[in-house]
């Protein structure tokens, strides 16, 4: 659909990086010639591929903003809502729906956001392989695929060795901030995130949080609610390296 440069790539990493399980389900959605315009003329300056091959400098990319990782943005419209509210934020974006990546950047050219950065393709590769340690002052990982059924659990993103790749990756007092309105989900994210050494509950009873006020409440979240679905915030502290006990150091640095 674009050119090389001009948009999106369709595989960015390409087979440079093993075909691990993979924690999301691209959806393939036709683009609208809206979405398609603006790709093109922003990609090439708000756009990013991940494709592994080199690690980025996002002091150069955002100009000294302090930068939160953002995984998965559905259409886009609560992360744009959150960059206009704290312009003083640089959020990278990251997300493998291509009308999603063109709504987002929409969104950003109309309300003037320049603290946003789409980045297209795994989350995992971005991590492990493009960003160094200690640069990221936050991670948000909103209703994930909750993988319903028992035999697909291990496609969750969070877990342990998710934790483990992302812990270096924030500096010490960064917040992991998830929700979901999935209820065994939750309690899976509760019990794995307490149990990881890297990170503490920001929460006094050591449970959910409320949803804090930086968080708009998304169209998918209202369809949730209207079902009576419960919506759990999570918001977990990264514990400074010489807090964590030198036997459980958290593994996953480059």
């Amino acid at each position: 659909m674009f050119p090389e440069g001009t948009g999106p790539a369709a595989d960015p990493a390409g087979s440079h990086f093993e075909r691990r399980i993979r924690s999301f389900q691209p959806r393939r959605s036709r683009v609208t010639t809206g979405q398609a315009d603006v790709l093109r003329r922003l990609w090439p300056s708000w756009g990013l591929d991940i494709d592994g091959q080199r690690v980025l400098d996002l002091d150069a990319v955002f100009g000294g903003l302090p930068v939160v990782l953002e995984i998965g943005f559905g259409m886009g419209e609560a992360t744009a809502r959150m960059a206009a509210a704290d312009p003083g934020t640089g959020i990278l974006a990251a997300d493998v729906h291509t009308p999603g990546q063109g709504n987002l950047l929409r969104l950003a050219e109309r309300n003037g956001l320049s603290n946003i950065r789409v980045a297209n393709g795994d989350a995992i590769i971005l991590l492990r392989e493009m960003l160094p340690p200690g640069s990221l002052a936050g991670l948000r990982v909103y209703f994930p695929d909750p993988w319903p059924k028992t035999r697909h659990h291990k496609r969750r993103l969070i877990q342990p060795e998710f934790l483990d790749l992302a812990a270096p990756r924030l500096r010490p007092g960064a917040v992991l901030h998830c929700a979901t309105d999935w209820e065994p989900y939750a309690e899976q994210m509760l019990d794995v995130l307490t149990a990881h050494p890297a990170f503490e509950n920001t929460s006094p009873d050591s449970g959910y949080a409320p949803r804090p006020g930086f968080r708009p409440l998304t169209r998918f979240e209202g369809q949730g609610l209207d079902k009576g679905h419960a919506v759990r915030d999570l918001l977990f502290r990264r514990i400074a390296p010489s807090r964590v006990a030198p036997s459980r150091i958290v593994s996953g640095a480059r």
